[in-house]
């Protein structure tokens, strides 16, 4: 079992040109050790900074973060060969010509000899259905077989826990669903934020985000709804702002 704690955590960045800070995350505390959490929310209300920082992506501002009692910025390294990070774009991970190459660039530095890193790779993909497509450019693929592929490359190195930052967005139905198929039979922690309601309704655990803070954490369709009468509430002001003289 898994343990990851936020306690009091605020992340702020530097606004370009001004000497003021513009506040992404703020009061976030909370310990996830469900085997599945989602997390849910606008554009722009802090989703990708509160993943970002499972892995050191990114740092606190202030208050800290924890996996498994090591510290995302202090214990780092550590930190990173336990949390595995599958991007939205694929295209921003998968650096080779191919996914072979990729998947052992992964594993290069857990196995040194080569020929073990090859036949590990090959496990690997045969793993997951995706050695007829190992040996094929990446730029000759699917939004949804290279999103496969990076998520084979993150797996390959066996993560405790595998985030996963809007995976589904660039994916249409079929490979949408081949997607949650695959996550629904891994062994690894799971934490991923997403648009889409129907994978959030899959987890054990969601966080609503909302301006930086968590505004629900609980059951999954509970989350749902109650991200659900936030959009209507935002649509009705928004309405209201519109037609107001």
């Amino acid at each position: 079992m898994n343990t990851i704690i936020f306690s009091g955590v605020a992340v702020r960045v530097a606004v370009d040109g001004s000497h003021t800070a513009k506040t992404l995350l703020q009061d976030v505390s909370f310990e996830l050790t469900e085997r599945r959490i989602g997390v849910i929310g606008a554009n722009g209300s802090g989703k990708s900074t509160l993943l970002r920082l499972l892995n050191g992506l990114a740092e606190p501002s202030e208050g800290t973060v924890t996996v498994n009692g090591s510290s995302t910025v202090s214990e780092v390294r550590h930190v990173r060969s336990q949390v595995g990070f599958v991007f939205t774009d694929p295209l921003s991970q998968l650096v080779m010509p191919t996914g072979r190459e990729d998947v052992e660039l992964s594993l290069r530095r857990s196995v040194r000899n080569s020929r073990e890193r090859a036949a590990r790779a090959e496990a690997v993909l045969d793993r997951f259905g995706l050695l007829r497509l190992a040996d094929q450019s990446i730029y000759e693929l699917s939004g949804g077989e290279r999103q496969l592929l990076a998520l084979c490359a993150v797996l390959a190195v066996d993560p405790k826990v595998l985030v996963l930052d809007e995976p589904s967005t660039l994916l249409d139905l079929r490979n949408r669903e081949l997607l949650r198929r695959t996550l629904a039979g891994l062994e690894q922690q799971i934490i991923m934020s997403t648009h889409d309601l129907e994978l959030a309704l899959d987890m054990d655990r969601v966080l609503v985000v909302d301006d930086g803070r968590i505004v629900f954490d609980g059951g999954a369709a509970e989350a749902v709804d109650r991200y659900r009468e936030l959009c209507a509430a935002e649509l009705e002001a928004d309405s209201e702002g519109v037609h107001r003289p």
